[in-house]
């Protein structure tokens, strides 16, 4: 008996319908929704390490770090580890920034921020596609509140355009 084989026609067919297949399956798919998606985890997870090394901080030295200005502060660094902290998974003007103040309410608040802006040019600014960042500007910000009454920027009022990625 003789074996029937695939002819090329049935061959380029098959390959066309897996084809046509892959692209409705591919169109479907929001290719910048899930980037940013996934930056957003990186950069909570990346929040929550640095929270652990803050509170690690504050446990060997009896206070939390003073206010850095625009980054993290000094002497963190045994408590990170080895990787880049230098900027934050959103973009490349995206950077982590220490925040430790007086709160509107006369308390002591102390949050982690990424800042989309260069800390010297409010023209240019990079912020996500995303809900969340509507309305941002210079001072605006994504942040994880350690303590007290955390806002978007420690010299703006409390509602001034900004993402809290906790409810602390």
């Amino acid at each position: 008996m003789k074996k029937r084989a695939f002819t090329l026609i049935e061959i380029l067919v098959s390959i066309g319908l897996v084809a046509a297949l892959a692209s409705f399956v591919f169109a479907s798919i929001n290719i910048p929704k899930v980037m940013l998606n996934s930056r957003e985890a990186r950069a909570d997870f990346e929040l929550r390490q640095i929270e652990q090394a803050v509170q690690y901080y504050r446990l060997d030295n009896g206070t939390y770090p003073a206010d850095a200005g625009r980054g993290l502060p000094a002497g963190l660094d045994p408590y990170l580890g080895k990787l880049n902290w230098t900027r934050a998974p959103f973009n490349e003007r995206s950077t982590y920034d220490w925040d430790n103040y007086i709160g509107s309410d006369g308390n002591p608040a102390r949050q982690i921020s990424i800042r989309f802006c260069p800390s010297d040019d409010e023209e240019n600014c990079d912020f996500p596609d995303a809900a969340w960042a509507s309305g941002f500007d210079y001072y605006s910000s994504y942040y994880f509140c350690i303590e007290g009454r955390c806002r978007a920027h420690a010299g703006q009022a409390d509602d001034h355009p900004g993402y809290c990625v906790n409810y602390n």
